[in-house]
């Protein structure tokens, strides 16, 4: 069997990233290591969702461009690999904005809009009513992103479950309008009844929602309280202290369930010590935060070393991330027409064969 028949051959998963700038631990702990994982196993591809930047960030389009490119150097640097999983652009598999539009006729406008993870960023964004037609939109695309490929799961983090539950809603909606599967069928019989889509579940990483150093809120780089993939280690421990606790003595009683020690459990792969850390932490054991500090900085440098090596590679060659990029357009561009072929077929549209290609 040929490598392609291999990949052809295993269960397909698809999750990706809009470009905001470099990824983060919180992307690392509540996705990419997983995806890590699964690429040795499944069919994956990983879309850097570029279009949907332009929803917040139209008058940027350069920096989302470098973002784009930056996010694929962090995902070789966490060890995705171009020859085991495909990594492309949003932008160019034009397939994608056409599913959206049909997508668009299978959910009420107040089902968009309901979205929880949509609420919650206009809110955080401060949009008020400002937002462009495209914002709610790109919740549409987002179910197109995905069904494009026909998954079976989607790794992602926590708070990205109910744009899966909007995508999940499409296709079996589709597949009951189209392809005449039953309302009452199972969400893993859809396929073997006949339908066009898998219902895709949620795989959500060993750390759904990873703090950021604030102690406060998500770990994200619009709130200036991430540590990334690209720090360097003394950036790593300058960062670490700032872990805010409000604990004040070393002899004082604390809160093993502080952010602080999410990142004990998360970054410290030593079980018993970690056992040891909360013990001595929870009695206030002569044990300061400074010195679980050190152990998590020391814990996280230890996980980023390898990444800083291999990002090496890339730094300063964007050559080799857009020929990376490339290759993986062609790839995608395959599987999404065949599915939109498809869909097609199933919803009556009058189509001929087409074939996308590079030059």
């Amino acid at each position: 069997m040929s490598t392609a028949e291999a990949i052809a051959h295993k269960p397909r998963i698809l999750t990706g990233d809009t470009p905001t700038g470099s990824l983060h631990l919180g992307h690392w702990v509540g996705s990419v290591k997983r995806r890590v994982e699964l690429q040795r196993t499944h069919d994956c591809y990983f879309i850097i969702a570029n279009m949907h930047a332009y929803t917040t960030r139209l008058a940027k389009s350069d920096e989302i461009r470098r973002d784009s490119i930056a996010i694929v150097r962090d995902y070789l640097a966490m060890g995705i690999d171009p020859e085991k999983a495909t990594i492309f652009l949003q932008s160019e598999i034009p397939a994608i904005a056409e599913l959206t539009f049909l997508f668009a006729m299978l959910l009420p406008f107040n089902r968009v809009m309901r979205n929880p993870t949509l609420k919650t960023e206009i809110e955080l964004k401060g949009l008020g009513e400002t937002y462009s037609f495209g914002f709610p939109l790109y919740a549409v695309g987002q179910t197109a992103d995905i069904l494009a490929f026909r998954p079976v799961g989607v790794p992602v983090g926590e708070d990205q479950v109910p744009h899966l539950e909007l995508t999940r809603e499409v296709a079996r909606r589709f597949n009951q309008i189209f392809c005449s599967v039953d309302e009452h069928a199972e969400d893993d019989d859809h396929v073997k009844l006949g339908g066009a889509f898998p219902v895709p579940r949620a795989e959500v990483g060993e750390v759904g929602r990873l703090m950021g150093i604030d102690g406060v809120n998500k770990m994200s780089k619009s709130l200036n309280n991430a540590i990334f993939i690209a720090d360097d280690a003394k950036e790593v421990e300058k960062k670490v202290k700032k872990i805010f606790t409000g604990r004040q003595s070393p002899t004082e009683p604390g809160d093993i369930n502080n952010v602080l020690f999410q990142y004990v459990r998360t970054f410290i792969k030593d079980k018993t010590r970690v056992a040891e850390l909360e013990e001595r932490y929870a009695k206030g054991d002569n044990l300061g935060d400074g010195h679980v500090k050190l152990e998590v900085a020391a814990a996280i440098n230890e996980l980023l070393a390898p990444m800083r090596e291999r990002r090496a590679k890339y730094e300063g060659r964007d050559d080799l991330v857009l020929e990376i990029l490339k290759a993986g357009c062609e790839r995608a561009n395959k599987v999404a027409e065949a599915t939109l072929a498809s869909v097609k077929q199933h919803a009556n549209l009058v189509a001929w064969p087409r074939v996308l290609s590079y030059r």
